[in-house]
């Protein structure tokens, strides 16, 4: 028999990927577009494997529930897995998942946002649709000598630095675990948090959202950043305290951001509400600064970083069903 694999929180894009993939693995794949939670567990009873992503909330209570249905395997489709209890599911359910899609997508993606911001193309090109051909409001500032201060310095970030660097900017990084080889090859230089925030221009998120970074920008870390700051966010929503940012852009004390994700974007982040009213007091809001870029957590999505997903997701599902040794599985 082939192996069921059920998915949850799927979209058009998923499907046509993971169906023309799977014409070289030959699971039995459902497809469901419902984010995975309690109410419809029952949709993978009969299944040894649940695919998931970035928005499916994994709790505890979900992983009893996938366990009493027979699910041995939950494959992400996704690099991050904070949405995933790893505790109870220790021991009862493995857990894979896929660590680099296209580091290229992510890091191409935040340049696009700083250029956008800086340059105001946004601004640009909906006022030339209407006919403005003015450019008063739309200075932006040269990049070339201006510093970025970079927050994790894993495979995205070290390309988006290349990137920076080749530009002509200075390179401040933070990282618990540094890579000074990496360092000394780039020409960016290690430093301390605090020096990282009163001395970059342009601060970006890179790292993973654990306890010791969950709002790593807050109140008291913006209040050190220099006035006009930009901050870009393509990492993961609660890197950021919302509310903090939201102040420090009605203070000009953070003059642009470019956010693509958010702390609560669950309920919002790949689908469509342009015939509804955004309840999300804080979403709107953020919608209504004209210095804000938000986008839907799209930073990932190229036609190669799809390839790379369906074909790590379906050969991670596949070791597991051989017995292989699972080599992108996530441990506590």
């Amino acid at each position: 028999m082939k192996t069921r694999v059920v998915f949850f929180d799927t979209k058009p894009y998923d499907e046509a990927s993971f169906n023309a993939h799977n014409e070289d693995f030959g699971f039995d794949i459902r497809y469901y577009e419902g984010h995975l939670k309690k109410t419809n567990v029952v949709l993978a009873k009969g299944a040894e494997v649940v695919c998931a992503f970035v928005n499916d909330i994994i709790d505890s209570g979900v992983i009893d529930l996938l366990v009493e249905n027979g699910v041995k395997l939950i494959a992400l489709r996704s690099a991050g897995y904070n949405n995933v209890d790893l505790r109870a599911a220790k021991g009862r359910i493995q857990i894979v998942r896929v660590p680099a899609y296209s580091p290229y997508a992510v890091a191409e993606h935040t340049l696009a946002l700083m250029l956008t911001l800086n340059r105001k193309i946004h601004k640009a090109y909906s006022r030339t649709r209407e006919g403005n051909f003015a450019i008063q409001g739309l200075m932006g500032f040269d990049m070339h000598g201006k510093t970025a201060g970079i927050i994790g310095t894993g495979k995205i970030a070290r390309i988006l630095i290349t990137t920076l660097r080749a530009m002509g900017m200075k390179v401040l990084a933070y990282d618990p675990y540094p890579d000074h080889e990496f360092a000394a090859q780039s020409g960016m230089q290690y430093t301390t948090l605090d020096e990282l925030y009163k001395n970059s221009d342009i601060i970006s998120l890179h790292c993973p959202l654990t306890k010791e970074t969950e709002y790593i920008i807050n109140y008291d870390s913006i209040a050190k950043m220099k006035d006009g700051v930009m901050i870009i966010n393509t990492g993961r929503g609660k890197l950021i305290h919302t509310n903090a940012l939201i102040k420090g852009l009605k203070s000009k004390k953070i003059g642009l951001a470019g956010l693509d994700v958010y702390e609560e974007e669950g309920d919002y982040f790949f689908e469509d509400f342009s015939d509804y009213v955004i309840d999300d007091d804080i979403l709107a809001r953020l919608l209504s600064f004209n210095n804000v870029i938000v986008t839907s957590h799209q930073a990932f999505f190229t036609k190669e970083a799809l390839t790379n997903i369906a074909r790590t997701t379906l050969q991670n599902i596949k070791d597991f069903t051989e017995g292989k040794e699972l080599v992108n599985e996530v441990k506590l």
